[in-house]
């Protein structure tokens, strides 16, 4: 297997919607392991997520977990995802699904390097940036 990036989020106990919302906006498989499911488990986050990922069809991976209890997270601020390519329809699609319910703060529409470039912040907090190469 080769190297790869992509992001892990972590979230104050929405994960699972979270994930769920993306694979919505994605499609492909998750998988969710809960706190509760390894032994020695605080019976208060049982049902969080200690680590979820998706992956999609185009070959995106997302991880996410939830936060334990004892530690902080400031969602939206520290991390920003970027999608990007030539697939005009495809990321249009994504940008729509991404920004209903959160905030634009690029419209997506054509930029002075010459491609179409929007960002936004999506209804869980999270940053996304959508490029769609011009020909």
């Amino acid at each position: 297997m080769s190297s790869r990036l992509n992001p892990y989020i972590n979230f104050d106990g929405s994960a699972r919607e979270a994930l769920e919302f993306y694979k919505s906006v994605f499609g492909g498989e998750l998988k969710l392991n809960t706190f509760g499911e390894f032994p020695g488990a605080d019976p208060a986050i049982a049902e969080k997520v200690m680590h979820g990922q998706l992956e999609t069809p185009v070959g995106y991976t997302l991880m996410a977990s939830d936060t334990p209890p004892d530690l902080e997270v400031k969602p939206g601020n520290h991390i920003t995802i970027s999608l990007s390519g030539d697939d005009a329809d495809e990321l249009r699609g994504y940008w729509d699904k991404l920004a209903e319910g959160g905030t634009v703060t690029v419209p997506l529409e054509k930029q002075m390097w010459g491609d179409e470039f929007g960002q936004c912040v999506d209804r869980f907090g999270i940053q996304w940036m959508v490029n769609i190469t011009q020909a």
